[in-house]
């Protein structure tokens, strides 16, 4: 792809790269983790990821009340007053306090990093990509809202031998997709969230016509070519993972001639993460959107997509 010099100078954030995933795709995997996204799901779980600018993250549990930060910030935003301690309105995010926190319990989110930054780092596990089948995988946040600084960044993961995975939801140019990152992805993990378009708009913040238009579109070019195109449900505890929806998506993936597709289970920690980075929390007061969910949601869901003809 001949990237303009726009989209090489809209330098992404990372949020973070991690290795050792074994969650991600196949083998060992290192996961570089995007920051900023075009859905805004009421039940994210990485909230910390919606924003595509830096923000600061305060963890009280890691606080040792020393108020260091509070005497290094010029704009009184920090105080023992605030429940969330800091004034998000006041904030120019200059961190100062970060710098000078002793404990960590203050946090950059979002960093740049160039490509051969980025490298480096993954190269560091290739033996164990090597060794397991694994590599790395670009997840988020939504890595393709920046086609320019991604093809780049693929492409010299290509030439260091090492493999790709993209995690995506869907929403994006299909044929900047297609020019831009396609060439040099050996899978793509597709997520599913919502079948019904007034339902996805209400939870996700946005229509889902092109994330299905996408998905239709993919199959059968991944299937001549012999790539990897995995649909992922997250299961949502009666938002996603009701019948009405689970069997919406099975028939629209049959369809389509998928016959696998990935359940994802629950996970409530995303509520704490909310609280450290002052985001509204929609669902905080929700007791089902609090605690782990039965075992017997999962497996009504399987036996939906099994009658389709979807193993997961």
């Amino acid at each position: 792809m001949q990237s303009t010099e726009d989209e090489i100078l809209k330098r992404p954030l990372i949020l973070d790269i991690k290795g050792n995933s074994l969650d991600d795709g196949p083998g060992i995997r290192s996961v570089i983790f995007f920051k900023g996204c075009p859905l805004s799901c009421v039940w994210c779980h990485n909230p910390e990821s919606k924003s595509a600018n830096a923000e600061i993250s305060f963890d009280p549990k890691e606080c040792i009340g020393c108020d260091t930060c509070a005497k290094a910030c010029g704009r009184a935003a920090l105080s023992r007053d605030n429940p969330l301690y800091i004034d998000r309105q006041r904030c120019s995010l200059c961190f100062d306090c970060v710098d000078v926190c002793p404990s960590g319990a203050l946090s950059r989110v979002g960093r740049e990093m160039s490509i051969d930054e980025i490298v480096s780092k993954v190269s560091m596990d290739k033996p164990f990509f090597d060794t397991s089948g694994g590599g790395v995988t670009l997840s988020g946040g939504e890595p393709t809202l920046f086609m320019g600084f991604v093809s780049l960044l693929l492409e010299s993961l290509k030439a260091n031998g090492i493999s790709t995975l993209i995690e995506t939801c869907g929403q994006f140019d299909f044929e900047k997709f297609m020019d831009a990152l396609y060439p040099n992805l050996e899978a793509i993990y597709y997520d599913i969230k919502l079948f019904d378009g007034d339902a996805h708009e209400r939870y996700c913040g946005a229509s889902n016509a092109r994330i299905l238009e996408n998905l239709a579109r993919l199959c059968p070019v991944a299937r001549a070519g012999g790539k990897i195109l995995l649909p992922r449900i997250p299961l949502i505890p009666g938002i996603t993972d009701t019948v009405e929806n689970i069997s919406g998506i099975a028939g629209f993936l049959r369809s389509l001639g998928v016959n696998k597709a990935a359940l994802m289970a629950y996970n409530p920690l995303w509520h704490e993460k909310c609280a450290k980075i002052g985001a509204r929390d929609p669902l905080g007061t929700d007791r089902l959107m609090s605690s782990w969910p039965a075992q017997e949601r999962m497996v009504r869901c399987k036996k939906i997509l099994s009658r389709e003809g979807i193993e997961s």
